[in-house]
């Protein structure tokens, strides 16, 4: 789990991130949650947004996607959800 004080470090970091995950009317699929692990290994810090056909709650949709990437959820913020995972290979950001 996350303390707070890396939470803050990874939001801060997100910050200029845009999303490059979609979530539309057809929720989170198996298919979105492989692309979206692999986009974890190469990055650690993605930001996923949530397009207001989605018939899902955003915050069901982010448990969705923490539980399938096994990652850490940063924050929801609006309908963007912030996703970070420790990568194995490429480790880039250091957290506090």
């Amino acid at each position: 789990m996350l303390t707070g004080k890396q939470k803050r470090h990874l939001r801060a970091q997100a910050h200029h991130l845009s999303p490059i995950f979609q979530v539309g009317k057809t929720g989170v699929n198996d298919n979105m949650i492989t692309q979206i692990a692999e986009a974890l290994e190469k990055r650690e810090l993605i930001k996923v947004s949530i397009l207001q056909n989605c018939m899902e709650d955003k915050d069901e949709v982010a448990e969705q996607l923490v539980n399938g990437v096994n990652g850490e959820l940063v924050q929801v913020i609006g309908n963007i959800i912030v996703l970070y995972k420790e990568s194995k290979e490429n480790k880039q950001i250091q957290l506090p």
